[in-house]
């Protein structure tokens, strides 16, 4: 079995959001491991100076990249990354599930992620080009590789 691992800058708050990241992490067992990886976020001021956010992303990286799992294949969430369908995504999933290569998702902080993860990439990944919270997007993320195992396996989940 495959192995998922989700990078995420930033713990979930909210209970409702907890339970849905649960639910999609029972969904998920029946087709990989999934591990999230829960990091801390480098605190800034408020009104942060470019110089600022930049050592803190450079920082986030330091962090991120030492829980890579070895070999994973590596997609980060950025907004410059490339939409897919969820069809698309299904093949991308399908692809690294029939070579037995584990796949690692990594979401960033508020100002995103450091150059340095998003050069490590098998694929960048936009979502959509609107913002979302970071803490709704977590569960987001789940649902679209689960919707993408259902579809690989002919399910009439994914509509």
């Amino acid at each position: 079995m495959i192995k998922i691992t989700l990078i995420t800058l930033g713990k979930l708050k909210e209970k409702y959001l907890r339970d849905a990241v649960d639910e999609y992490a029972k969904r998920l067992s029946r087709y990989c491991k999934l591990d999230i990886i829960e990091l801390n976020p480098i605190m800034l001021s408020d009104k942060p100076s470019q110089s600022e956010i930049d050592t803190a992303l450079a920082k986030e990286a330091e962090m991120i990249e030492k829980r890579i799992p070895d070999g994973a294949e590596v997609v980060p969430l950025c907004v410059e990354g490339k939409s897919l369908s969820s069809e698309q995504l299904a093949e991308f999933v399908d692809t690294n599930t029939n070579s037995g290569k584990n796949m690692c998702f990594i979401i960033g902080s508020s100002y995103g992620l450091s150059d340095t993860i998003k050069q490590k990439a098998t694929l960048k990944l936009s979502m959509s080009k609107m913002t979302f919270p970071h803490q709704l997007f977590r569960v987001m993320c789940l649902e679209q590789i689960y919707r993408a195992f259902k579809i690989n396996e002919g399910s009439t989940y994914h509509k």
